[in-house]
């Protein structure tokens, strides 16, 4: 069976959400907090944003007349190599949340099995899903 990855994920919102203002705001936090690259972009005519966490992946935010609605727990996971990062990157969420009352964190207790602890935060700013921020 061939190999399968993770390419791009796309986000819907309501037409007129993705102002520049917003676009601007959106970035603040995944470009300068989580260290993502973005850009405005066009696709099939219209103007959208993609949020880059690396050359292979992304997320495009676009409108829709149908956007996406997740008042749960949806989520997409982002894996680091160690705990320290995560400690480190939810240090710098929690400085950020300071400055923006509008940044969620959820912590929670590791979740230890028999052969791995997963140690994790979940973190939502101005999308419309969480991320699971974890080693």
């Amino acid at each position: 069976m061939p190999s399968m990855r993770f390419n791009h994920m796309e986000l819907s919102f309501p037409r007129g959400t993705l102002t520049k203002e917003f676009r601007d705001e959106v970035d603040a936090f995944f470009c300068g907090v989580l260290g993502w690259d973005a850009l405005d972009t066009e696709v099939v005519g219209q103007s959208c944003h993609l949020l880059r966490p690396d050359d292979g992946q992304f997320i495009l935010l676009a409108e829709s007349g149908k956007p996406i609605s997740s008042p749960g727990y949806d989520h997409l996971g982002l894996l680091m190599e160690t705990r320290d990062e995560v400690d480190a990157m939810l240090a710098e969420c929690q400085r950020f949340q300071e400055k923006d009352e509008r940044l969620r964190i959820k912590e929670y207790e590791d979740l230890t099995g028999p052969t791995i602890t997963v140690h994790a935060f979940y973190v939502k700013y101005l999308l419309p899903i969480w991320f699971d921020v974890q080693s």
